[in-house]
């Protein structure tokens, strides 16, 4: 039997998991993300922990295939990281420098790029070769596969649907420096900024003025109560949304969009207007496109990149 190690590298935790070169997912952990000092210590406290549950079950080396990798930034097909905020990398080779520590062949990808593979391996993309998958938690993130291949681009960029402006009248900055980017409106901060200013700007009537600390869930549990303002910012979010992916498609022509993140919590309330919206602006020959919610959640990260590894 032969083994691969599935690591997703977030900003405060990173997940790893135990697999059979088959897929099956024998055991999952967490260990935590030390970036402190430019993130130096953080490939070694992995190369680590994977050293010790390969002591830990009596793996030997010879029986390791290798390693996959997702982190939070563009990475080049050579698995160089193009500069990792949240990381405090700059530009690195991460899959040669987790190689050396591991003494096996490893591979990196982008995060969103990995979650996407593994919803196209084990999750709801299974049986699809083109498929953008797009997580509406925090940011937007974006991961596209297509013919079966993450396509990376020329930068290591593909795929940033987050960062499409939507809005050129915008001014107020959005985290990448730029303004009017689909994120600003369609995340789950976005959301709860557009209902704040909503509920600044407007005297409509609405159960969240009665709430002090109003987070993105108050905002859809009221919509689906059938609160005014609410259904409107919802209705707003998935226009935005709907639109983008009508264009994204045009581009690139998707057989199914994955959607995930903390707000594909809200499932179908949320998912059938962007699809209402989508097939408003779709091409005609693309209106059919299928579109479906994420299942591995926080899992989806560590499948992708041990499927990196096959």
């Amino acid at each position: 039997m032969e083994y691969i190690f599935g690591i997703d590298v977030g900003g405060t935790t990173v997940k790893i998991g135990l697999f059979t070169v088959t897929g099956d997912l024998l055991e999952k952990w967490e260990i935590p993300t030390h970036t402190a000092n430019g993130g130096n210590a953080i490939l070694p406290d992995i190369a680590q922990s994977l050293k010790q549950k390969m002591k830990e079950k009596n793996i030997p080396l010879s029986m390791l295939k290798g390693a996959g990798i997702g982190v939070p930034g563009p990475v080049l097909e050579d698995g160089t990281v193009n500069h990792c905020v949240n990381l405090g990398w700059g530009k690195k080779n991460v899959a040669k420098e987790l190689s050396d520590l591991l003494g096996v062949p490893a591979k990196a990808a982008n995060d969103a790029n990995i979650a996407a593979l593994g919803e196209v391996w084990k999750g709801s993309g299974r049986g699809f070769s083109n498929v953008l998958m797009v997580t509406i938690g925090t940011g937007i993130g974006g991961g596209l596969i297509l013919h079966g291949e993450i396509v990376t681009g020329a930068t290591g960029s593909g795929a940033e649907i987050g960062h499409i402006c939507v809005n050129p009248h915008e001014t107020r900055l959005c985290n990448c420096g730029k303004t009017g980017c689909l994120e600003q409106y369609t995340s789950a901060t976005g959301i709860l900024r557009v209902a704040k200013e909503r509920l600044a700007e407007t005297q409509t009537p609405s159960t969240l003025r009665n709430i002090a600390d109003l987070t993105t869930k108050d905002v859809i549990d009221a919509a689906k109560q059938g609160d005014a303002l609410a259904c409107g910012v919802l209705d707003f979010m998935a226009k935005t949304m709907g639109r983008t992916l009508a264009n994204c498609c045009a581009l690139v022509d998707i057989e199914v969009f994955v959607i995930g993140g903390g707000v594909s919590k809200a499932g179908n309330f949320l998912l059938e207007p962007i699809k209402k919206y989508y097939q408003k602006y779709a091409f005609h020959t693309q209106k059919e496109t299928c579109f479906q919610l994420a299942e591995l959640g926080n899992d989806a990260g560590i499948y992708g990149a041990a499927r990196l590894m096959i």
